[in-house]
């Protein structure tokens, strides 16, 4: 087992380009905003239903978004939420041309900033 050599392979930065998703990028996106929301979510120590009280939002997304249940969310609707929750979002976006080296992903790859405040 000692003497086993182990392959290294680097990841792209997203994993669900790794994984080769279609809509990787959106899906990185979307996860970068869910994991903002519940940083909101425990530094205020809200629990979902204190969540919905302030927002309005239903208690049973919040629960979505701390299982990373994001299927039903879209980004402008996480963006919406962090608002609610008192952060400001901006959102700096590149493109550049996609690096197909090993890699399903065709097109531009979008690599999304996210400065919240």
């Amino acid at each position: 087992m000692k003497d086993e050599t182990l392959e290294v392979a680097r990841g792209s930065g997203n994993v669900f380009r790794d994984l080769g998703h279609k809509n990787a990028d959106a899906e990185q996106f979307k996860a970068i905003l869910a994991a903002e929301i519940i940083k909101a979510l425990d530094r205020e120590h809200l629990t979902v239903r204190a969540a919905h009280d302030r927002t309005g939002i239903a208690a049973a997304d919040f629960s979505r978004i701390r299982n990373a249940d994001l299927g039903r969310f879209t980004v402008d609707r996480l963006m919406s939420i962090l608002n609610r929750l008192g952060s400001r979002v901006e959102v700096k976006v590149r493109v550049r041309r996609a690096d197909t080296g090993g890699h399903k992903a065709a097109g531009a790859i979008r690599e999304p900033g996210i400065v919240l405040r």
